[in-house]
């Protein structure tokens, strides 16, 4: 990948709504060289979405997010890819990603209730015949994702060291 391509990308991750003609002029490019590269990007899939972070916390409390830790048995000649594709066509299912460790698959789950994720567990991720064992766990509250910070009253507090 060119070092052109990994600068527009890191620019967009940052700030997605950046448009082409403040990136060519932070990239000292031409528009349409950077219009080109994007548009390459989003048909070979590197650019997958743009979306916004939202700090769903200040819209509304009531949404529950839980993260499973599932151990599964792979499935002969597809591994891991048919169970986790089973799992992550769920709606309420956000995110799948194998894991190496005491478990294979990480999933995050989003319901209305603490009993909405509980059904969805027992009801539709515990019967499927490869899941050995599920462990959940509640997200209390968000500090930090994808590098941005929730809380802004929070400043860098670690103190200075000096020889």
């Amino acid at each position: 990948m060119s070092d052109l391509k990994m600068k527009i990308l890191e620019l967009l991750k940052e700030d997605a709504r950046r448009d082409a003609e403040l990136l060519a002029t932070m990239l000292d490019v031409e528009v349409d060289v950077v219009k080109q590269e994007i548009k390459e990007m989003e048909d070979d899939h590197l650019i997958v979405k743009y979306a916004a972070v939202v700090n769903w916390s200040k819209v509304h409390d009531e949404t529950v997010t839980a993260l499973i830790e599932v151990q599964i048995t792979p499935e002969r000649g597809r591994g891991f890819e048919g169970i986790a594709e089973r799992i992550y066509l769920y709606p309420e299912v956000k995110s799948v990603y194998l894991m190496s460790g005491a478990y294979d698959l990480l999933v995050e789950v989003e319901g209305e209730t603490l009993k909405e994720v509980a059904s969805f567990v027992s009801n539709k991720l515990s019967p499927i015949d490869s899941v050995l064992s599920t462990k959940t766990f509640f997200i209390l509250k968000k500090y930090k994702q994808d590098g941005i910070i929730f809380d802004e009253t929070v400043g860098d507090q670690r103190l200075m060291i000096s020889p």
